[in-house]
């Protein structure tokens, strides 16, 4: 759908967006979830949350488009970030609180940040 809207035949504004567009774009977006949230509005969420996914679809299809990324990168690089900071559920260490789980969290965040 989205190579069809940014496609020759498809939406003007869409073809035009860039990357850069979606700073504005994706902050109005987030604060709209976090305004659904606060007003506990789950029917708005549930719309809210598919307006944040369509801008990730959005910003992929960019990526795509340039040569940096699509939306299996995303999807894979989240799919390995989740298996390595959730050792306790993908691999053998035993964690059994959510205060070791943070700790652990918080530990294996800053070795990613030192790399």
């Amino acid at each position: 759908m989205m190579r069809r809207m940014r496609g020759p035949d498809g939406c003007p504004w869409d073809r035009e967006q860039t990357l850069d567009d979606f700073r504005s774009h994706f902050k109005n977006e987030s604060a709209e979830v976090l305004q659904a949230l606060k007003r506990r509005d789950y029917e708005n969420l549930r719309e809210e949350l598919g307006d944040v996914l369509w801008h990730v679809i959005f910003m992929s299809e960019i990526g795509r488009e340039k040569g940096l990324f699509d939306i299996e990168d995303v999807i894979a690089g989240l799919k390995a970030k989740m298996i390595r900071r959730h050792p306790h559920v993908f691999g053998g260490k035993r964690l059994k609180t959510s205060r070791q789980v943070m700790s652990e969290y918080r530990r294996i965040k800053a070795g990613e940040r030192r790399k």
